[in-house]
């Protein structure tokens, strides 16, 4: 591994801890991305100078990058939490399926999103469209 990221079975683990304090508290996000790393630690982009776009045909796959954050802003920068694990090719697999399951866990404490209001701000949107189309078509006619 890299320094400063987590190995993939403790990456899960401080995954799971931060869903089960997100869960605790009134509100908050959990932001989870990935991607293909570049370029290794062993061969920075300056290696090869005569090729424009190393990483789009590599020698060799190449690992994936997660991370995860509780998304503090500025303000609350002391309570930040940043994750993050590389994961090889070979373990990509293996990796997903237990991701998924602690994301599946994690979430599912989650409340359902109460659209209602929405919808009725939409409804009377359209209402009022209608009642302008309706009176500019008489104009026209």
């Amino acid at each position: 591994m890299s320094e400063g990221h987590m190995s993939n079975d403790e990456f899960l683990a401080s995954l799971n801890d931060l869903f089960s304090t997100g869960r605790t508290k009134d509100h908050g996000s959990i932001y989870l991305t990935q991607k293909c790393m570049t370029y290794s630690q062993d061969a920075p982009p300056s290696a090869t100078p005569n090729i424009p776009f190393p990483d789009l045909n590599p020698a060799k796959p190449l690992p994936i990058i997660i991370r995860a954050t509780n998304g503090k802003s500025k303000e609350k920068r002391a309570q930040k939490i940043k994750l993050s694990t590389i994961v090889e090719v070979a373990a990509l697999e293996g990796f997903y399926a237990r991701y998924a399951e602690v994301c599946k866990v994690g979430m599912s404490g989650l409340k359902k999103r109460d659209r209602s209001k929405a919808k009725e701000k939409l409804k009377a949107k359209k209402k009022k469209q209608g009642a302008a189309g309706a009176g500019a078509a008489d104009v026209k006619s």
